[in-house]
């Protein structure tokens, strides 16, 4: 998904039970090359959200000062995927905005 938005970003909700994500939600979003803005409000009632997952079109996976302030509202785990979108480009972070390692089963 992160190269297919490329050179926009994409974002999109992580659920599943317990502390498995076991699915992406895919709510319609505005983005450009330095932002995208889920629309929350369509959320389904009772979805189970455990985080975030968004992509940078830069070789950069550390946070912004407005992922910060996504990842202290939703969830658990917050997933950054960056340029050029290879299986080792992507951090995880908590809603603190700490790194954090995630398990890949």
């Amino acid at each position: 998904m992160a190269r297919d938005s490329y050179p926009n970003e994409f974002i999109a909700l992580l659920s599943g039970k317990k502390d498995l994500i076991e699915e992406l939600i895919f709510l319609p979003f505005m983005a450009g090359e330095s932002s995208a803005i889920i629309h929350l409000d369509m959320l389904p009632l009772g979805m189970r959200v455990h985080g975030t997952v968004h992509s940078h079109p830069s070789p950069c996976c550390e946070p912004s000062e407005e992922d910060f302030f996504l990842f202290t509202r939703y969830g658990k785990y917050h997933l950054i995927v960056c340029y050029p979108f290879g299986p080792k480009d992507w951090k995880c972070y908590n809603h603190r905005g700490e790194e954090v390692e995630l398990e890949v089963v």
